[in-house]
């Protein structure tokens, strides 16, 4: 957000002080004449600095995923991303009819440090979105969960990340104006006889607006 800062005239005080039981001569003083005077004036115009949807991501160092949950159909290893926060400052009288904004979010590969194990598949890659933020509308709702190509047993499409997922998006901008923050579950769940090794991969996050 970008601050417009007006400058404020400081009006100096003069404070006179009167000297008793002195006399004090000298040049008569001249008077002031009103037609020396200056007027000063100003016209402070509205704000134009339009309103704008954005999205930031908290500070971090990644996300290391921790071994938690395997069983014999799968090896699960779980974290939690990052809080996501988007903020909406527009005013609502000037946004369009159907106007709405979503983050999504895409995995891609899980590579190995040393390349001598094959990539593991975004399928692999699951996330239970959960809004952290009150939305006193309901307006705002985080996405559904979408588990591995290996079910986690919930029921949740088994999809994973391999295609743009939704993790928070509202249906109409104008019914809600805010800031609401974000984070999901993330549930890595691979074959059971996946190659040991450090694998990377890189999580995007998008934010799109659309009219």
């Amino acid at each position: 957000m970008i601050t417009t800062r007006i400058p404020r005239l400081l009006a100096a005080a003069v404070i006179g002080a009167a000297l008793t039981g002195v006399a004090v001569t000298g040049p008569a003083v001249a008077q002031d004449d009103p037609e020396d005077g200056i007027d000063v004036s100003v016209t402070i115009e509205p704000r134009t600095t339009p309103g704008a949807v954005s999205m930031t991501v908290a500070d971090n160092t990644g996300v290391a995923l921790q071994e938690n949950g395997s069983d014999a159909a799968a090896r699960q290893f779980v974290g939690t991303l990052p809080t996501v926060t988007v903020t909406d400052t527009r005013d609502p009288a000037q946004i369009p009819a159907g106007d709405f904004w979503a983050v999504v979010g895409q995995a891609g590969e899980f590579v190995s440090a040393d390349g001598s194990a094959p990539p593991i598949g975004p399928q692999y890659l699951g996330w239970r979105p959960q809004l952290l933020s009150d939305s006193p509308t309901g307006a705002v709702a985080a996405g559904e969960p979408v588990s591995s190509v290996i079910s986690d047993g919930s029921g949740a499409p088994t999809v994973g990340l391999q295609g743009q997922e939704l993790l928070v998006s509202t249906a109409n901008s104008a019914d809600e104006i805010g800031t609401w923050q974000v984070n999901a579950d993330l549930a890595l769940r691979t074959p059971a006889d996946v190659a040991a090794g450090e694998y990377r991969t890189t999580l995007t996050l998008s934010l799109f607006n659309q009219s």
